[in-house]
């Protein structure tokens, strides 16, 4: 088991934005999870402004990393006393790994005032068995180490995996961050939501497909805008996978406090590849 605040910490190295972060291998699925790297971006960022707001995030995966050190250099492109666009990238043994763009601002901004984001309607976590209490005994051992990180309780729980009927590319499940479930530093805490959005749109893809698919498909990319500090343990992301064609497939999540707002929103595209050999 991973913990998302010390397996994603940054060591400055300079005084120029450059830092230095260590790959924890708890973050593994098809190498390290893109989120995670995504959220070791938003730190570097974090480190070099007094800002202390995330609003958005985007980038692009570049390469696959290994569960080594990488590099990673900041850089301004606009700011203000309000807000900071800077541009993060992410190297390792000198080949490109990730480019990331993210504003920041500050938290005491004034402005309009309204939430429109009914949230789904649907049972709360308390009332949900988590995933591990449904598999077989014997399961846990083939399941990626990443998800020990979380606990999860899906909305919807299919029990027969493997002998799955065609449904709809939509995915519901609540997530608590283990051993530690919520966090002081604002973009730890923001990480939470991010992780989630680039994660959960191939967990709703596949649902639309029996179980022999022949691909994997790796993120692209990510986008998230940040509404709000997500302040309790548990959150709901809602995934759907909208349209996959000519090798590329989509998708938007949305990412709610259990209190019911509206945290983050995004969505992803992802690259078909080849599905590796079994074994």
């Amino acid at each position: 088991m991973g913990d998302l605040e010390t397996d994603t910490a940054v060591e400055p190295i300079g005084e120029d934005g450059r830092s230095r972060a260590r790959l924890s291998r708890d973050w593994e699925i098809w190498g390290p999870n893109g989120g995670y790297l995504a959220v070791i971006a938003l730190r570097a960022a974090g480190a070099t402004t007094p800002l202390r707001r995330p609003a958005s995030f985007t980038c692009h995966f570049l390469g696959v990393a290994d569960f080594d050190a990488v590099d990673l250099e900041v850089r301004p492109l606009r700011v203000s006393k309000r807000a900071a666009a800077l541009a993060v990238s992410m190297r390792q043994h000198d080949r490109p790994i990730l480019e990331a763009v993210t504003w920041i601002v500050g938290d005491d901004a004034e402005g309009l005032e309204h939430d429109a984001a009914p949230s789904p309607d649907v049972e709360g976590p308390d009332g949900l068995l988590d995933t591990r209490a449904r598999m077989p005994a014997d399961a846990e051992q083939h399941y990626p180490a990443f998800w020990s990180n979380f606990e999860e309780r899906p909305l919807r729980w299919i029990g027969n995996w493997l002998e799955r009927e065609p449904g709809e590319p939509h995915f519901q499940s609540w997530f608590r961050y283990q051993p530690t479930s919520t966090f002081d530093d604002p973009f730890v805490d923001a990480g939470r939501a991010l992780l989630l959005v680039d994660t959960l749109g191939w967990p709703a893809a596949v649902r639309a497909y029996r179980a022999d698919i022949p691909f994997i498909a790796p993120s692209l990319d990510v986008s998230v805008r940040f509404h709000g500090v997500p302040e309790t343990e548990w959150l709901l992301c809602d995934a759907r996978s909208p349209v996959a064609r000519d090798g590329l497939v989509a998708s938007s999540a949305s990412v709610w406090a259990s209190d019911g707002r509206l945290v983050a929103s995004g969505g992803q595209q992802m690259l078909c590849r080849p599905a590796p050999p079994l074994g």
